[in-house]
């Protein structure tokens, strides 16, 4: 697990399993990017003793899987998570789907270009999105420079 700053972390299935660690590290908030069917069901009723609000989503590690689809919704569940103590963003291996939506959320609500994002990420936690989720980021990092120079805000 590696801290981003100390409002939200990014980590494998291992802290997110681990409700003891989850509680001393006081977090509030988790995403888990590897919901369901695609690897780990740790819903809502896993965290039930927990006071933990969870926002799961269904994302396979495969090139052809459309994550973009999540990158709003997923950047501004975080941002309004950051007003309560701490979020835990994961995924299986904490590399791929977390470390994309990571990335997403660094574009879209702190407005970091695609290479910084990723220079900020990695300078915390080594990451590998894989060749879908990467050119999934630069279309979103056009996107977004398209939207800064019409004067748009994003999140």
């Amino acid at each position: 697990m590696q801290q981003k700053n100390e409002k939200y972390f990014s980590s494998s299935r291992y802290i997110a399993r681990d409700k003891a660690q989850l509680s001393q590290m006081g977090i509030s908030h988790v995403v888990n990017a590897a919901a369901g069917r695609f690897h780990l069901d740790t819903g809502p009723k896993f965290y039930k003793d927990l006071p933990v609000d969870y926002y799961g989503v269904e994302a396979e590690d495969s090139p052809n899987f459309d994550l973009s689809i999540y990158f709003y919704p997923v950047a501004r569940y975080i941002r309004a998570a950051l007003n309560s103590p701490r979020v835990l963003v994961h995924c299986a291996m904490g590399i791929s789907r977390s470390a994309t939506l990571v990335l997403a959320f660094l574009m879209i609500c702190e407005d970091m270009p695609l290479a910084e994002a990723i220079q900020a990420v990695r300078s915390h936690r080594g990451i590998c999105p894989n060749s879908g989720f990467l050119e999934q980021l630069r279309e979103l990092d056009l996107r977004l420079g398209r939207e800064k120079l019409m004067g748009a805000g994003a999140c």
